[in-house]
């Protein structure tokens, strides 16, 4: 049998051998008897599958040097299922759901005087009590409806091509496939969105996230259970059709995360993405639609604005930018 082609599983308590390719002899498999060898959801108990037994293997069968990151990688998921790799997704949910919204929730509810001239509707105000309701009830949602989603969406994830071992991908692959993501959730949360604005679509589930007229950057992901499961679509799809590796989707999660705190912020600073990056609507351009709220059929788009121009559904908001520019003149003369 050929070394070269062997790959080994190590697994807590028990080894298996599963034959690659090269001289399979008489055709017959080795087999070591397993008890429970494979668990509920797919995967096997214990420790993670480990393609390389050792660092000068792993480098043998690639033909060349690991670099720093894949060393390191390879170090610190030695002992790590690739099941907890997943779950580290829902640990830095929660970790930027907590952090990142708290400086635009700290100017917002305390009413910061000079940071006023950068809120997009000026005066008015979120309340303690209700951003602290909607983190606790956001939170509940997080706990019971998104970590039973991302348990139970392992073995998809796994059987579709989600990789968590050496090699790593290249930065050109990461950002490619991170471009798509942004492309399909942008196109399909517009949709989605836009039936959430229908007469029963709002009344039944989206009601819920437009409880806060002025956005409150907690409140990006405060909504209605159907809605949390609806627009989680749109965040996973893209990695259904175009699976990564696990870092890249560590990436994905954190940078959609953020981008939803920067929209829901009310706040439009001068350093502001919007003004860094082509047809990003950012905080100004969802602030509008909070602020027309049940009636408004105007900017849905999740992140880049151009779903909207394509189909009309920026015509108020337009509308409404002209308005001010020519008030704002006719103060100044």
């Amino acid at each position: 049998m050929c070394r070269s082609c062997l790959r080994v599983f190590e697994l807590e308590g028990w080894s298996c051998r599963l034959e690659l390719g090269g001289n399979w002899g008489d055709g017959r498999k080795e087999e070591r008897k397993e008890e429970n060898s494979v668990s509920f959801l797919g995967f096997r108990k214990g420790k993670n599958m480990i393609e390389f037994e050792s660092v000068a293997h792993a480098e043998a069968a690639l033909n060349r040097s690991l670099g720093p990151m894949e060393l390191k990688w390879f170090e610190w998921t030695a002992d790590v299922s690739d099941f907890h790799l997943y779950l580290v997704n829902f640990v830095f949910l929660l970790i930027i759901f907590t952090v990142a919204p708290f400086p635009s929730f700290f100017l917002d509810v305390y009413e910061i005087k000079c940071f006023e001239k950068y809120r997009i509707q000026p005066g008015v105000h979120n309340t303690k009590s209700a951003a602290f309701k909607c983190y606790k009830d956001t939170m509940k949602l997080f706990f019971f409806v998104m970590l039973p989603l991302i348990v139970f969406s392992y073995s998809v994830f796994k059987m579709l091509g989600l990789s968590a071992g050496i090699p790593l991908p290249s930065l050109q692959t990461a950002i490619l496939q991170l471009v798509t993501y942004f492309i399909v959730e942008d196109y399909t949360n517009y949709w989605i969105h836009r039936w959430l604005h229908s007469e029963w679509g709002y009344n039944n589930i989206h009601r819920v996230h437009h409880e806060f007229a002025a956005p409150l950057s907690y409140g990006f992901a405060y909504s209605h259970v159907a809605e949390m499961l609806l627009l989680g679509i749109p965040t996973f799809l893209g990695p259904a059709i175009c699976p990564c590796h696990v870092i890249t989707l560590y990436f994905w999660i954190a940078l959609r995360q953020l981008e939803a705190t920067d929209i829901h912020s009310g706040y439009d600073f001068p350093f502001s993405l919007t003004k860094l990056i082509p047809l990003y609507g950012g905080a100004e351009y969802h602030d509008y639609h909070h602020y027309i709220g049940a009636k408004t059929q105007s900017n849905f788009a999740s992140v880049f604005t151009y779903c909207d121009w394509l189909y009309g559904t920026d015509k108020g908001y337009r509308y409404h930018k002209e308005l001010l520019r020519k008030m704002r003149k006719e103060k100044t003369t």
